[in-house]
Parts: structure tokens; sequence; C-alpha cells
């Protein structure tokens, strides 16, 4: 097979996919015949090609996929105008939290946030698929420990955790948040509000530390983004 036919083929499997294709699954489009090193060469050549258009090809935590271009989603949702879900400041609070400080059981986010976390928010965010228990701390009651999951990232339209925008002072969540609303994926959705609530949740004290603290008990050691496109 020709590196034309290839570049059709793989073209088509992508805009045809229901969800984002890792490379695995690219490569048994062509049984063999097409090596990861070509594969990522015919990647990058459709990202290319598709540059001055309105739908972009994307990597994602969980594979590739085509998707349409911010500036067009003003009139897509012309065709579907009803409004997405809204979270509550709570629950957005949390997956703050959680994708920033992960892993983390429910008693360090009531600890960050001050207040109760209801195990229905707990419960949402699972059902949404943006996070999941991924271990348990080795501490009394062996409490559940909580990590973003490729969902989250695929939603964001990140590739992986360290797209996020740091956070680091006292003023990284002001920048975070504009980091996200000039971000070209992220200009609508949940990624203000998560932003907003790393602001209130987590950066209230100047002093706050984003990373699990290294007194922490023994962890169940994760990769928060296993098999990410490379």
């Amino acid at each position: 097979m020709n590196t034309t036919q290839a570049k059709r083929v793989l073209e088509t499997a992508l805009i045809c996919a229901a969800a984002p294709l890792p490379l695995n699954e690219m490569r048994a489009l062509f049984d063999g015949e097409v090596g990861a090193d070509t594969l990522r060469h015919l990647l990058d050549e459709l990202v290319g090609d598709w540059q001055d258009r309105g739908v972009e090809l994307v990597a994602l935590a969980s594979g590739w996929r085509f998707q349409s271009r911010p500036e067009m989603r003003q009139y897509l949702d012309r065709l579907h105008p009803e409004k997405p879900p809204r979270y509550s400041r709570a629950a957005m609070e949390t997956l703050a939290i959680v994708a920033y400080r992960q892993p983390v059981t429910r008693g360090d986010i009531e600890d960050i946030r001050g207040v109760t976390v209801s195990s229905q928010i707990v419960k949402q965010l699972e059902d949404r698929g943006w996070i999941d228990a991924i271990g348990y701390r080795e501490a009394p009651g062996r409490p559940a420990l909580y990590a973003t999951t490729r969902q989250f990232l695929d939603d964001l339209g990140l590739a992986s955790l360290d797209q996020l925008p740091a956070i680091d002072s006292a003023g990284g969540a002001q920048l975070a948040f504009e980091a996200l609303q000039d971000h070209p994926t992220l200009l609508e959705g949940p990624q203000a509000s998560l932003a907003l609530a790393v602001d209130d949740a987590v950066l209230a004290d100047p002093a706050a530390s984003l990373a699990v603290p290294s007194d922490s008990p023994s962890e169940v050691p994760i990769d928060p983004n296993p098999d990410r496109p490379a």
C-alpha cells in the first residue's frame, strides 16, 4: 500500500470514528503494512492538510480525532440550541482539586474546601466520566484515591495533564483562568468554572501548595494518562 492510499484510509477512519482513535487501532487498519513512524508522519500530514479548514485533527488523551474549530462553535450551536448541563460550584471545586492535586481522597478535598463533600457530588463526577477511584490510601479506613480520567482530558481537548495551566503561586489561578480563556480548544464548557474553582478553593491561602504533601501516607502509584498518544 502506498502512502497516498494509506493516508486516505487513515483519514476516512478518523472521520468516521465515533471516539478518538489510539495509535494501536490505527495500525490495525493496515494489518502491519504501515509502521508506527510512517503512521505518525501521515498524522502530521493530515494535521497540515486540514489546517485552513473549519475542522482540525488533534491528539487527545485517548487518541486522535477530528473536531470543529472553536470559531465554528457559534454556528454549530444554532443546530443544537439546547444548553449543556450545568454543574454546581461545589462540584466544580471538587473537580478542580482532583485535577490539580491528584490522587486525593474525599478527606483531602474536604480539608481544602473546608466543608463536607457529599457522595452525590463524587458520584456525579464519576458518572460524567471525569474522575475515578484508582486505588486506596494506606490509612485508617483505606479511603479511596481519586484522579481524573482520559475522558476528562478529552472533554477539555487536552492530551495530558501537563497541558493544564500551571498554578504555582498566589497569582497562578488568575493566569490559569486567562490561559483557559485564550486556549484555542477551551473556550466553553466547564473549563472557566474549573479555573475559578481553583482560585477560590485551592489558592485562598497564598502559601497553599498544589502538590500532594510529601508526608502524606503511602499511596498507590499511578500514571494519570496511561496509553497517551505519542
